[in-house]
């Protein structure tokens, strides 16, 4: 899991350097394997910590430091066309200090060519004569220096640069168009410059895919406090109720489906920080609608799927739609975004309307139903799914995807509701449009804060262990509110849960009868201790 440093501090304002950050968490069982720097230098050391294949500490450090004198934001004023090419243009672009003509062919200026001088300038990436970048015509990571030459007749020394050309992403499709906060002649590396860790997480670590469950690890290893994002909603449009119906026939394979409706959106692009954060966390941006989906789900956890409403509308006949949630008929048929037509097998739970499949609950949506330029209305879904019948889904179908990813491993049914506000919520900041007031919340749940553990007890809220033959109080109680299970986790995981949080979070003696450890937590719990070199009395 990619997780941005920026997005990170967002949620637990820790002051670790990160070469610290990542050897601490790496021994609390987050694995870094990789820190990426984005623009920000690289340490001068080496950096132990995080591991390797081989599970050996070692320093594995790549990215881009971006010169703070010679990459800057700079504005476009006026996009002049080539006096000899036809698919380059010239810019008067502002760098904070004098003005400069810059030329280029990113298709991403060309309706602006010819149009005089802009009434709003476009901040760009700017770098200067001599600065070190990527260089985007060539596959891979390839560094060059900018140098002063002539194309088609006109001095070139500095360019507006791509994704590609700066380290953020494979993109070079068109230069980086920035927000409008962004300040001609700051320091990019000022601006957005980042660091991203690669975290690899095994599957009982299912509560850390995303932001969130990342910081909270954080949180409770470091004493910070964990800040929560927002789930208020700006309900500013009509009533939901009425407009669109639920029904949950397999309530075993879909404990909680909860929808959401925002009407009025204009679909186009998020704005650039969002886009990208969502590349840097490894998810390509698509627009502002779908955009919003992708970023609650790295944030918080939740997968969300969103339906164009008015397609739903128009399938029941102008009615107020029924989404139901089933198995396949008999013979059924999907066609999926990937635009392959799947034959269901009877054991997939659907999302479904009264005229047919709408997606494949968990894994991926429909054709059909997608958001399209077209969009005005958007119903939002927020659901739990049954892990098991996810992960036989999934290998039946051949069909992976950042949602079965998830929900293959467990996504407790409390964090659908919070999902789809915090969808809402985004789409409604990013788009313009206006959110339903209400949501509609079918759910068939239960779950309990407090776990018994062979003898043992632990108590959610006070971070207590003990139990009649040992007993141990947590380093810090306040952090461990990281176990209240009706949060992250599922009973089928409260085990393994207890076995790895205890491991990770409890003052452990230095010698352990193997007996109490075993008696007390079980095999998982002996085998992390040795793993971690704890000495184990036999």
């Amino acid at each position: 899991m990619k997780v941005p440093v920026s997005w990170l501090k967002e949620l637990v304002d820790f002051q670790l350097p990160i070469e610290q950050l990542a050897e601490r968490i790496t021994l609390a069982g987050l694995e870094v394997e990789e820190i990426r720097y984005v623009g920000l230098p690289l340490p001068a050391g080496p950096v132990e910590g995080h591991t390797g294949v081989r599970r050996t500490a070692q320093s594995n450090l790549t990215g881009l430091a971006w010169d703070r004198e010679r990459v800057v934001v700079g504005r476009i004023l006026e996009v002049l066309p080539h006096p000899n090419a036809d698919r380059l243009v010239l810019c008067r672009l502002d760098d904070g200090a004098r003005e400069h003509t810059v030329l280029t062919g990113a298709p991403n200026l060309f309706p602006f060519k010819g149009k005089g001088p802009l009434e709003r300038p476009l901040k760009v990436a700017y770098a200067k004569e001599g600065a070190v970048i990527y260089d985007g015509h060539r596959p891979g990571w390839e560094l060059m220096t900018l140098k002063r030459a002539k194309i088609r007749g006109v001095e070139s020394y500095s360019m507006a640069c791509s994704e590609k050309e700066l380290g953020i992403s494979e993109d070079h499709e068109g230069i980086i168009l920035l927000d409008d906060d962004a300040v001609p002649g700051t320091p990019l590396a000022d601006y957005m410059g980042d660091v991203v860790l690669d975290i690899s997480l095994t599957p009982n670590l299912a509560r850390c895919v995303s932001m969130l469950g990342v910081a909270r690890e954080v949180a409770a290893l470091t004493g910070v406090e964990l800040r929560q994002p927002s789930y208020e909603v700006g309900w500013t449009g009509p009533m939901l109720e009425g407009r669109v119906t639920l029904e949950i026939r397999q309530p075993e394979l879909n404990p909680r489906f909860v929808l959401g409706l925002i009407e009025g959106v204009r679909i186009g692009p998020s704005p650039y920080r969002v886009q990208r954060r969502l590349r840097l966390a490894g998810m390509r941006p698509i627009n502002n609608i779908v955009d919003a989906t992708n970023y609650a789900m790295l944030e918080v956890g939740q997968p969300l799927h969103a339906f164009d409403y008015e397609v739903l509308l128009r399938r029941s006949g102008g009615e107020p739609p029924t989404v139901i949630t089933r198995l396949p008929e008999p013979g059924e048929r999907l066609t999926t975004l990937d635009g392959v037509q799947r034959r269901l097998d009877d054991f997939t739970i659907l999302v479904a309307d009264t005229q047919g499949a709408l997606s494949i609950g968990g894994v991926m949506g429909g054709a059909e139903s997608e958001v399209s330029e077209r969009t005005s209305t958007v119903l939002l879904e927020g659901a739990a799914w049954d892990f098991l019948n996810i992960r036989r889904t999934v290998a039946a179908q051949k069909l992976a995807s950042e949602a079965s990813y998830r929900f293959e491993r467990g996504v407790h049914p409390a964090m659908a509701e919070r999902g789809v506000r915090r969808g809402l919520e985004l789409m409604r900041l990013w788009s313009g449009g206006q959110v339903a007031q209400g949501l509609l919340d079918e759910q068939e749940i239960t779950w309990t804060e407090t776990a018994e553990r062979r003898g043992g007890r632990v108590d959610g809220v006070s971070g207590k262990v003990s139990s009649s033959r040992f007993e141990a109080q947590a380093v810090a109680a306040k952090p461990l509110d990281v176990i209240h299970l009706d949060l992250e986790a599922t009973p089928d995981q409260v085990k393994a849960l207890l076995a790895d949080l205890l491991a990770r979070t409890i003052q452990i003696p230095a010698e352990i009868p193997v007996g109490v450890v075993t008696a007390l937590f079980g095999a998982p719990f002996f085998l992390y201790l040795l793993r971690r070199r704890r000495r184990v009395m036999f």
